[in-house]
């Protein structure tokens, strides 16, 4: 799946299937866009555990990180 990354103030990332920020949380804004990245179940990938993204991608549109961290439960609350 391609994912589209943000990075948000301080160490925040956002990791979402939207090219644009529009459904990250405006807590965490402004976003600016980082990278695009191809994200597949059970593959290794620096930074981010894939699964983990996927799920909260599929299940909330946008995964959430600090310092690598993943935040997008308290985040979204």
């Amino acid at each position: 799946m391609q994912i589209h990354i943000f990075r948000g103030p301080g160490r925040i990332l956002g990791f979402t299937a939207h090219s644009s920020d529009e459904n990250l949380q405006k807590k965490y804004a402004p976003w600016t866009a980082f990278k695009t990245i191809d994200l597949r179940r059970d593959d290794p990938t620096p930074g981010v555990d894939a699964n983990q993204c996927l799920d909260d991608i599929e299940a909330n549109g946008e995964h959430l990180t600090e310092a690598h961290v993943r935040i997008t439960e308290e985040a979204i609350r």
